[in-house]
């Protein structure tokens, strides 16, 4: 699966294509310093969201196409699309990328990759970045999330679309193609933002852009993620970082991780929501770089 020798074309500039157990694998490549691997939410959301170019000032950065999305490839059972299945994906790329150790970024879902790949392959993960995520999901959790979709509305009193957020919210979830799917992501997109309508000309080319595929986003792994009581056996240096108005991933889950953590560090930034590496990009980027010096 992958390769296991150094191969220095592995980490050239650009998009780079292999297969894992017969189904394409695509990453992208970008930066120098030390490789750190992106590892994009949803699930099912494509990879270029969460490219930072300034992380590529410090990172070799290694931005993973999650399987089932863009131009990687598809499994023949949409019930494939599970946490043990990214985890497997995103070993054969470590090792296709040849690295002793690496960085990992996982953001909200890819967050949950991350924490599960550190605790299968220690030996591998030089520290880790648990962006936006949490260590726990399940009726709580959604319970949270959904409260604050259903507050969203008396944040912005004198915006009219954001009534409609949590209406569009159920389709979201009712949504099982492709096209819908991404038409009712585009359209729920401003509640995962500290200050959307202020700042709406900076993010409306995320909004614009964003594509989702329906297999991965709508397929459920059988039991709700759950490692709290796991976090301990994670000892690399890690950092934690959350935006204060993070609706579905915020505060109360980062202080959790960050609690279960042997040697964590956690950033709360104050004028970001769901996507901090777009609304407070220099205090990410530092967040993230500061893993260098530990």
């Amino acid at each position: 699966m992958g390769s296991t020798s150094h191969d220095v074309s592995a980490l050239a500039p650009g998009a780079h294509t292999f297969t894992v157990d017969g189904v394409a694998q695509v990453y992208h490549v970008a930066g120098s310093g030390p490789v750190c691997l992106a590892h994009s939410g949803g699930p099912g959301i494509e990879w270029s969201y969460l490219r930072t170019p300034s992380l590529e000032e410090h990172f070799t950065m290694v931005y993973v196409e999650p399987v089932g999305t863009g131009a990687s490839g598809r499994l023949d059972n949409p019930g494939d699309y599970r946490l043990d299945t990214y985890v497997r994906f995103l070993h054969a790329i470590v090792q296709r990328v040849g690295e002793p150790r690496v960085y990992l970024l996982g953001h909200s879902y890819g967050g949950f990759v991350a924490q599960r790949y550190a605790l299968d392959h220690p030996d591998r993960v030089a520290g880790l970045a648990l962006y936006d995520t949490s260590p726990v999901t399940g009726a709580e959790f959604w319970a949270e999330a959904m409260a604050g979709v259903a507050a969203y509305p008396q944040r912005h009193p004198d915006r009219p679309e954001a009534a409609a957020i949590p209406a569009a919210f159920e389709q979201l979830h009712a949504a099982r193609d492709d096209e819908s799917l991404g038409a009712a992501l585009r359209a729920v997109l401003p509640v995962y933002f500290a200050d959307f309508w202020g700042r709406q000309n900076e993010f409306a080319p995320l909004q614009a852009g964003v594509r989702i595929w329906a297999e991965p986003a709508n397929a459920q792994d059988p039991a709700p993620f759950d490692v709290r009581e796991n976090l301990g056996e994670i000892t690399v240096p890690v950092v934690v970082i959350v935006g204060t108005y993070d609706f579905i991933c915020g505060p109360r889950w980062a202080e959790q991780l960050h609690a279960g953590l042997p040697d964590s560090r956690l950033v709360t930034l104050e004028r970001s929501g769901h996507f901090a590496h777009i609304e407070q990009p220099a205090e990410f980027t530092d967040a993230v770089a500061e893993l260098l010096k530990r």
